[in-house]
């Protein structure tokens, strides 16, 4: 398995994985031609130092993908943190530690952007994702919230 940051040629796929479950399915667009949105949105996101989306490959196919965005904070003595988002596992490779692998990758990155901490959010909805967080060490130490713009 190899990590590694996606290119633009990866969007269909990316986009394919986002709108897998009931959530992704109701709020991603899989039509193709792929919607310029995504394409605007990956430029962005690379373009941007502060920016990184990772997918998990496996003899060439995209078995994962999440979103590092690496944020400078003048609290904890002007520390930064790692946000993960956008985290998903191709159904076909669940149970099989991929997701763990990727999470390892992506707190080491973390450690080497001098990032001393890792947060994320889980949709209330996806109760196995929340639990495969805990797993991994994630407390729910603070509430969350979101508004739509």
């Amino acid at each position: 398995m190899n990590f590694r940051k996606a290119t633009q040629q990866d969007l269909s796929s990316l986009v394919n994985m986002l709108a897998y479950d009931q959530l992704g399915a109701q709020r991603e667009d899989t039509s193709s031609p792929i919607n310029q949105a995504y394409v605007q949105a990956f430029k962005s996101i690379d373009q941007d130092p502060n920016n990184e989306l990772i997918v998990a490959e496996n003899k060439s196919q995209i078995i994962g993908l999440l979103q590092l965005t690496f944020i400078p904070y003048l609290t904890h003595q002007g520390s930064w943190r790692c946000l993960i988002e956008g985290v998903r596992i191709h159904s076909n490779y669940r149970g099989q530690g991929i997701g763990k692998g990727l999470f390892k990758w992506a707190m080491n990155r973390a450690q080497e952007k001098g990032c001393h901490m890792v947060q994320l959010t889980s949709d209330k909805q996806r109760p196995d994702a929340i639990r495969f967080y805990e797993n991994l060490g994630f407390i729910a130490s603070h509430e969350g919230l979101k508004l739509k713009l």
